[in-house]
């Protein structure tokens, strides 16, 4: 049996930037601007336009805009206050990375829409005093240059994510709230502007500005996708569905199905998917076992599995669990995401609420404490059409399973009791039936303190862990202990030390006979297909079962 040289688990990385060129712009006409690149222009003087498609604005001293790529764009100075410029090009470099280390993309030099901002003096004399040192007289000039425009990109990045996450006006978010959660219910336009206090019409321009879509179209969206999670489920007859969701019968149902997706509701549980999102990095392992790349990722971190017989991402979007919902929504909307594998209780956790992320695609509810790892796998390879390929993997699995098993038994490791500690920086803990315990538990077969046992006959694999004082610690002890320490925010465990420091530590006959193991949380704690498979090697390994 192979065993894991490395760990599986890979972060992605953001670009490294660079600036290409910059450049003074001076006159009194119109001053045209194309770049490969994005470009950033400050304006240091005079008056103006910006002109740029179909985008235009009026600039002055201050003002700052974030070309995308490939722009054309034109700054036409007012015929008595001369326009005075600079032109950034911004870019990124390719880093030398791992096989199989995925980047993320730039929002900043692979942005596809104008930012303007009107009056940002901070960045505009920033970029004023790098055109001034374009060319450095020293090394250390040449520092500080780097220095300042790092200073700029941050600038910029922040100033995207404030507006990408500025809140929609209160009585707006109130209306779309109500429609979200009440769309089966007879709806209309006029019922929503009432709510939000502005006339229907006034409603529909503020509506699509804010949503990118007509009222009409919102609203079919969300019945039309809660329809298809009941496809899905296999929830009822087309009535049954059609009725749930706001339509009159099945036949009116149908016709709004079919001209919105392209196809009867009878046929949607035959379509393959190809643009997934998933909440939470382990169903983004799931996906990857069966070789579907998920187009997003929502998680609380930027890591993806990275194994051996698993193709690593090629082009997989990060969006942080905590973004909130104004950022995530149109990320879903701009991959075009067909279906979001979640549990909702992690949705309603991160402020994420299934009601506002169904106009972009519609949720598959996957149960991540009611069930486990197996019929994770199970449920996910049901939803995307690839049960076949999810049970030859199990089966191959078990097959290895029973072989561990066999050779840990004949080896003599099985005997006495063995206790999983894990420290974090606010709690300790007991593992039950989940993570590492269900390697050590379900699939060698050694055996849990006797609490722990009581537990896991009582909950099953729902019982991931019991929460203790260290005071307790003699109450779980088993013969042998292995012990997992979560650091905190910094990197530090030393708050580790208030349980191994103890006396009640010290007074466990496991500690007194020196039989403790300290694993890596990021080699036992992930519980994927592709991580448990990997402990089982590292498991056997740590008992002997193969030597």
């Amino acid at each position: 049996m192979s065993k894991a040289a490395v760990p599986e688990w890979v972060e992605s990385r953001f670009p490294l930037y660079a600036f290409g060129s910059i450049q003074s712009l001076y006159g009194s006409a119109k001053l045209p601007l194309e770049e490969s690149s994005a470009v950033l222009v400050s304006i240091a003087g005079g008056k103006g336009v910006f002109k740029a498609g179909d985008r235009s604005g009026e600039i002055a001293e201050g003002s700052v805009i974030l070309l995308p790529p490939g722009s054309e764009a034109a700054l036409i100075a007012d015929r008595l206050q001369p326009l005075h410029a600079y032109s950034l090009s911004i870019g990124f470099r390719e880093q030398k990375r791992p096989a199989g280390e995925m980047m993320r993309k730039s929002g900043i030099a692979s942005n596809s829409e104008l930012h303007f901002f009107p009056y940002e003096p901070e960045m505009a004399a920033l970029v004023e005093e790098l055109y001034v040192h374009r060319s450095p007289e020293s090394e250390g000039r040449h520092v500080r240059n780097q220095i300042i425009f790092h200073e700029l990109v941050l600038g910029l990045a922040e100033l995207l994510e404030s507006k990408e996450a500025a809140s929609l006006q209160p009585s707006m978010e109130r209306s779309l709230a109500y429609l979200e959660n009440k769309f089966s219910d007879k709806m209309t336009r006029d019922a929503l502007a009432e709510i939000a206090g502005v006339s229907p019409s006034h409603y529909s321009i503020l509506f699509k500005q804010l949503t990118g879509f007509s009222f009409n179209d919102y609203l079919s969206r969300l019945r039309v996708h809660r329809a298809k999670e009941l496809l899905l489920s296999g929830s009822g007859t087309l009535r049954e569905i059609a009725l749930k969701v706001g339509y009159k019968d099945e036949f009116y149902f149908s016709r709004r199905f079919k001209q919105q997706t392209g196809m009867p509701p009878s046929a949607y549980n035959r379509m393959p998917f190809r643009r997934v999102a998933v909440m939470m990095t382990p169903y983004a392992s799931h996906l990857l076992l069966l070789g579907l790349e998920p187009s997003v990722l929502i998680s609380d971190n930027s890591e993806y599995v990275n194994a051996e017989g698993v193709q690593p991402p090629q082009d997989m979007t990060f969006i942080h669990a905590d973004s909130p919902v104004e950022q995530v929504r149109p990320a879903l909307l701009a991959h075009d995401i067909e279906l979001i594998l979640a549990d909702s209780r992690h949705l309603d956790e991160h402020g994420l609420h299934a009601a506002q992320l169904r106009v972009a695609a519609p949720i598959a509810e996957i149960p991540w404490m009611g069930v486990g790892w197996k019929e994770h796998l199970r449920l996910i390879a049901q939803v995307i059409k690839r049960t076949g390929q999810a049970e030859r993997w199990l089966a191959e699995f078990e097959e290895e399973e029973l072989a561990a098993r066999a050779r840990i038994q004949h080896s003599g490791a099985a005997g006495g009791t063995v206790t999983i500690v894990v420290i974090k920086p606010d709690q300790l803990l007991i593992y039950g039936a989940r993570n590492v315990g269900y390697v050590l538990y379900g699939s060698l077969g050694l055996q849990p303190p006797a609490k722990i046992k009581q537990e896991m006959d009582r909950l099953g694999e729902q019982f991931h862990s019991i929460p203790i004082e260290i005071p307790q610690l003699a109450d779980y002890a088993g013969d042998r202990v292995l012990v997992i320490v979560f650091p905190d925010v910094k990197g530090s465990t030393a708050h580790s030390e208030a349980v191994l420091g103890s006396t009640y530590w010290g007074e466990l006959s496991a500690v007194r006979r020196n039989d403790i193991h300290f694993l890596e949380k990021d080699d036992w704690v992930p519980y994927n297909p592709v991580s448990i498979r990997l402990q089982l090697q590292r498991a056997e390994a740590l008992f002997g079962g193969n030597q």
